[in-house]
């Protein structure tokens, strides 16, 4: 009994602290656990950062391409590095933390397909002149990460003025995503079905 709890605290405490690197590594170098032919099949597709499609991790829901993504600095980030995607794409990955202690490494989209959730919230903000509301997967509602706006704006925007306008951005949590060309070299073919 008392090692059956021993080990179920030691396996939650190896999830805190290696699925964040996990994760990072399989949304960022994919092929790197790709079987060969998986990683043959990128190569001859010519994949490409751009054309890339992020997926929710927890429900696979389409959120954002490659082209997407866009560097917004921040002075308030704990640390911030360059990591490169499949094609060469440097992408510039921040790590903030909460009022909490809870730490999220992110990257900043111009767009993607989430769910805010008004009214932004001006305290706190991680990128200063700008207040945040929460971000969700449209389908499951997993938190992804946040929504920013300009913080002279109206604590409450449509969905389109947010869209539209080339003031906003969104931070979404990098272990909460997934690359769609590594997510589909997950799945298995039956021998009875290739040829």
């Amino acid at each position: 009994m008392v090692y059956k709890r021993g080990l179920r605290l030691l396996i939650k405490q190896l999830d805190v602290l290696i699925m964040p690197y996990i994760s990072f590594v399989l949304l960022f170098y994919p092929t790197a656990y790709q079987p060969g032919e998986a990683c043959a099949a990128v190569a001859k597709e010519g994949g490409t950062s751009s054309a890339a499609i992020l997926l929710c991790r927890a429900c696979g829901h389409e959120l954002a391409v490659g082209a997407d993504i866009h560097f917004v600095p921040s002075r308030l980030a704990l640390s911030s590095r360059n990591d490169t995607f499949i094609g060469g794409r440097t992408v510039n990955i921040q790590l903030f933390e909460n009022p909490h202690g809870n730490q999220f490494e992110v990257i900043t989209f111009r767009k993607a397909e989430v769910t805010q959730h008004w009214p932004a919230d001006k305290h706190f903000t991680w990128f200063p002149g700008f207040s945040w509301t929460v971000a969700t997967c449209p389908r499951c509602k997993t938190h992804l990460g946040w929504a920013f706006q300009p913080t002279d704006w109206p604590d409450t925007v449509t969905k389109t003025i947010f869209e539209e306008s080339e003031h906003t951005f969104l931070a979404l949590i990098t272990h909460r995503l997934l690359r769609e060309d590594f997510a589909s070299s997950l799945l298995m073919t039956p021998k009875s079905f290739t040829s």
